[in-house]
């Protein structure tokens, strides 16, 4: 089904089957609906149809989240051998709770 741009009686310009073309509507080049919808300006301002280099929704936490906090030189130290021993600090904390 082929498309066609037809502007209504009151001006409008719209992308429809060809098929589905009322009686009141017009066929207009392509051209001219680009002109008329506002979508040549994009093209000949921007290059590439959209608004602006990089624009629109970005995707939230697309890279890890750094969390600093400010710790001692021994805490630093204790946190560097856990980890290089894959302590597992779920069992540390339960062992922990346990004791008080």
């Amino acid at each position: 089904m082929p498309y066609v741009y037809v502007k209504d009686s009151e001006g409008f310009v719209f992308k429809k089957k060809e098929s589905e073309v009322a009686t009141g509507e017009k066929i207009i080049s392509e051209k001219e609906y680009l002109k008329k919808s506002g979508l040549a300006l994009y093209e000949k301002k921007f290059g590439h149809g959209g608004a602006r280099e990089n624009a629109g929704r970005k995707t939230k936490f697309a890279s890890p989240l750094k969390f600093q906090i400010r710790v001692t030189k021994e805490e630093k130290e204790f946190l560097t051998i856990a980890r290089n021993k894959k302590l597992n600090f779920a069992t540390l904390m339960n062992l922990a709770l346990k004791a008080d």
